[in-house]
């Protein structure tokens, strides 16, 4: 690796934010020689990767649930740093523009511009949705009326107090502090919505949040706690900035600011790996900030997360009885035989071409490494055409086989033979995990142990003006996660309703009147 010749301020500045010199250097060795793409060998699909859970198991599955989260083991990890501008994305369009009114917007949308049309049926729908009161309120305080700045079609007015400074600057709060959901006598944040799942499915859990937005998410959490009675214990942690990446021009030099400064970025989700693994916990669910709902959805998802829950007690059981009698001074070789089964027919490892022509002591060691590692039981849903990634076979530098979630980003789209894996797959990841991170032994795995350091991203960015290329670190559930134990179960749809956009307000599972 050649090491930059980085100038004494270069060096304090690293220094500051806690980073290895040596690592930036592997940063940019990364941007100028990329890792290769990921080789997809098929999808996953029911009964070749995808578990189906029969309505027959679900009484024990609850069952080892209910003993687990009695033993106080289940904790719930949110990650909740992201802002919400994305989710304005096409609001925003618009706010630049003089006069956007609704005479405007609807000649606009009777010329072909879908984004007009979904603006005019929002605004028209506006007053179902959960921020509502919140920014009638503050345009009261500046003497307006929404009603009446509606009723006339100042569509422009609107978007000004809703996204900007001006009024409630929504594009600038964390996603986690924007109300979701109106229920008549209260409206809720996604924060206070993933509280509520909580109390129900685990006994503590933990928001990871932007450091300028943990005072807010503290303040919001304190005023809760008046109205919601609960021994849930809730605490928040920060992206390490240590974990910030150099972003590169785009001759992959590290890129400076107008003072001369080098430029770091957070470096993803695949950074909260460092927040889980500081958490020392035993079960842990993970899902994301924005997937919430109502009513009946808000029911199902909770059921399914205790499935799910259960389903990784169950498989946690004999993989931990497994290890204690690989461990134990005589196997035998039924024994043997059957732990071999558990792990192709259960858990989907994948023990090597090589594995039944080995001796005795060589099988037990394979199977002793393929046991003691993380585990996390993933439900995928069927896919219905959100972004994002899905589960897959794929086939690692020395031939192995192995289930991981994977990004389309990861993959040579320009293979035309990936490309059709890819788009045959027919799941979804929803980021709906719950992941056993102690060993059988009870002590906490490192969890870096278990990353594939090569799974990064490389993006396009601007900064100041100027395009530069990002590095983002391997995704949580993606490379951060690649040699875990992994089990991809079906959920069904229900349990996946998340915000990508404001217009998704306005669907059934985040209307309470309609949900329920």
């Amino acid at each position: 690796m050649v090491s930059t010749a980085w100038t004494e301020k270069d060096l304090d500045q690293m220094r500051s934010l806690g980073i290895d010199p040596a690592e930036v250097d592997r940063q940019i060795e990364l941007f100028k020689d990329p890792p290769p793409f990921i080789k997809l060998v098929r999808p996953a699909v029911l009964n070749d990767g995808i578990v189906h859970v029969n309505e027959a198991e679900i009484p024990e599955l609850l069952q080892k649930y209910e003993a687990a989260k009695d033993a106080g083991r289940f904790l719930k990890f949110v990650p909740a740093s992201g802002a919400a501008t994305r989710m304005f994305q096409t609001l925003f369009k618009f706010l630049g523009e003089p006069n956007v009114s609704k005479a405007l917007l609807r000649e606009k949308a009777e010329s072909g511009d879908g984004d007009a049309l979904q603006l005019l049926k929002f605004m028209e729908r506006l007053p179902r949705v959960a921020f509502y009161s919140e920014l009638e309120a503050v345009m009261a305080a500046k003497g307006l009326d929404l009603k009446e700045v509606l009723s006339r079609g100042d569509y422009g007015l609107v978007l000004r107090y809703l996204l900007t400074s001006d009024g409630l600057d929504y594009a600038q709060r964390p996603k986690g502090l924007i109300h979701f959901h109106d229920y008549g006598a209260e409206v809720r944040t996604s924060f206070e919505e993933q509280l509520i799942e909580g109390e129900q499915s685990a006994t503590a859990i933990h928001f990871t949040v932007s450091a300028e937005h943990l005072d807010s998410f503290k303040y919001h959490h304190t005023g809760l706690r008046g109205r919601r009675r609960t021994d849930l214990v809730v605490d928040f942690s920060v992206q390490n900035q240590a974990s910030q990446t150099i972003a590169v021009d785009k001759l992959n030099r590290p890129f400076r600011d107008k003072e001369g400064r080098l430029v770091f970025r957070p470096a993803g989700h695949g950074s909260l790996i460092e927040n889980l693994d500081r958490l020392r916990a035993d079960l842990v669910f993970i899902k994301n900030i924005d997937n919430v709902s109502v009513g009946s959805g808000l029911t199902t998802s909770i059921q399914w997360k205790k499935i799910l829950g259960g389903y990784l007690a169950r498989s946690q059981e004999k993989v931990f009885a497994s290890l204690k009698t690989l461990n134990a001074c005589l196997v035998a070789e039924s024994t043997l035989l059957e732990i071999a089964r558990f792990c192709r027919e259960e858990l989907r490892i994948n023990l090597g071409e090589g594995y039944d022509q080995l001796g005795f002591e060589d099988k037990a060691k394979v199977l002793k490494k393929a046991l003691d590692r993380p585990i996390r039981v993933c439900g995928v849903v069927k896919n219905t055409g959100e972004p994002g990634g899905g589960p897959f076979w794929v086939r690692d530098s020395q031939g192995r086989e192995s289930l991981q979630i994977v990004e389309s980003a990861q993959i040579n789209m320009k293979d035309p033979g990936q490309k059709a894996a890819f788009d045959r797959s027919t799941y979804f990841n929803p980021v709906d995990l719950v992941c056993g991170v102690k060993s059988w032994q009870g002590k906490p795995f490192s969890l870096k142990d278990y990353v594939d350091a090569s799974a990064v991203f490389i993006s396009q960015k601007s900064v100041e003006g100027q395009q530069i290329k990002a590095l983002e670190l391997p995704g949580l559930w993606n490379g951060a996660m690649a040699d875990w134990i992994t089990v991809f179960v079906e959920v069904p749809i229900e349990t996946f309703n998340p915000v990508k956009t404001v217009f998704d307000l306005l669907k059934p599972a985040h209307q309470a009147g309609s949900a329920e």
